[in-house]
């Protein structure tokens, strides 16, 4: 988005430098990373920055608002969830859209938020891999809010491990198996804390365990990567171990699976930033707009895009049978600026927010950013492309 900088990263852009920097990703975990990564970084100017952590700002301000919890109560009726919610989860990711609005100037636009972790783990050594093998210019960051990789882990290591020591593992279906395993075994390295399929755990006496190497470990904090929908999808044997969760356990969750669903796409229509595109709830709509061609479908209950109906006809409102499960949304369009060699692409940034206790508020650490020129972002859309995938945002410093 900073042309001179855009212009000299691709003149001294060569795949020999591309191909080092995914070896250095993987040369402690070989072959673990299963997502296209983009050939390129993104670099965003100061007042592109400000845009953005002010959005966040006005998104966290109902999120840590009274009105929160009641508003947000019928986000997860539809499945059963373990008990001990805290108030808050510990972290929260947004996902802002890079377009342009009517005077040509350069905006975000929310397009999803989670109340759940992304590759934390990973950014930090996607960092390093750029700053290794590509020249990322001075005065420019991932880290926000004055966070450096020092102050970064140590706040990442609290909201996860908490304060008191107790015995923490990362809970996921089948870890080993999950395309985003490459951020837990960072995540393992990093934090020394273990990785723990949903298989593995046991009850005795409303206390969870695990087993290693023949030796008991009792579980006392779980960093949750399990999405508690995807359960319903596996074999009755797993079923049933994610029933032991929804008992009286001497448990805490980072985040608790309540969060995924309090803090998705269901919050988006309770938004009145200028931030958010205009989303209802389709349930709550009486009479349908006739340009349907300026919105999109998504179903609540959803990730990593499956299920949206971007283009979408009369038949498709039709054939909706449960509409409190849906939101239309108005139509966000991407912004091309980014110029690669083979053809301008489009980005989104997804911003990292944790809970800072000392000031009780959201703050905004660390990003991942993501390119495209398909017609959204995600490996579906762009199956055949290049300079597309994950990647990185560097922000302008402020001097």
């Amino acid at each position: 988005m900073i042309a001179a900088l855009r212009d000299k990263f691709n003149a001294s852009f060569t795949e020999i430098k591309y191909q080092q920097m995914k070896a250095d990703l993987e040369k402690d975990f070989p072959n673990a990373i299963e997502f296209r990564l983009a050939e390129t970084p993104i670099f965003i100017d100061a007042t592109t920055k400000q845009k953005l952590l002010k959005a966040g700002e006005e998104i966290c301000s109902f999120i840590t608002s009274a009105d929160f919890a009641a508003q947000t109560e019928q986000s997860f009726q539809h499945v059963l969830t373990p008990p001990n919610e805290a108030a808050l989860p510990e972290c929260i990711v947004m996902d802002f859209a890079i377009c342009r609005d009517k005077t040509n100037a350069i905006v975000p636009k929310l397009i999803e938020l989670q109340g759940f972790p992304s590759l934390f783990g990973f950014e930090c050594l996607h960092d390093k891999a750029f700053r290794h093998n590509f020249e990322i210019p001075d005065g420019y960051s991932p880290y926000l809010n004055g966070y450096n990789e020092k102050k970064y882990l140590s706040h990442l290591r609290s909201i996860i491990k908490g304060d008191q020591n107790k015995h923490t593992v990362l809970l996921e279906l089948y870890p080993h198996e999950q395309k985003t395993k490459i951020d837990f075994y960072l995540t393992q390295q990093l934090l020394d804390i273990p990785i723990v399929c949903l298989s593995e755990i046991f009850v005795v006496a409303s206390e969870l365990f695990y087993k290693r190497e023949g030796i008991d470990y009792k579980i006392e904090r779980i960093y949750n990567r399990i999405i508690w929908d995807e359960l319903n999808k596996q074999s009755d044997a797993l079923q049933a171990k994610g029933k032991l969760l929804l008992g009286s356990l001497a448990v805490e969750w980072v985040t608790h699976p309540n969060h995924f669903y309090r803090i998705s796409k269901f919050t988006i229509p309770f938004f009145t930033s200028n931030a958010v595109p205009h989303t209802q709830f389709l349930s709550d709509i009486k009479v349908m707009p006739d340009d349907l061609e300026n919105y999109v479908l998504k179903p609540l209950f959803s990730f990593a895009g499956q299920g949206v109906i971007i283009d979408i006809t009369p038949s498709d409102m039709d054939s909706i049978k449960n509409p409190e499960h849906w939101i239309l949304q108005e139509k966000v369009q991407y912004a091309p600026i980014i110029v690669t060699p083979t053809g301008p692409a489009k980005t989104e940034i997804r911003v990292f927010y944790f809970w800072d206790v000392t000031h009780q508020k959201y703050i905004a650490t660390l990003n991942l950013a993501r390119l495209s020129k398909g017609k959204m972002i995600g490996v579906n859309y762009n199956a055949n492309a290049t300079w597309v995938g994950g990647s990185l945002a560097y922000f302008e410093v402020a001097s």
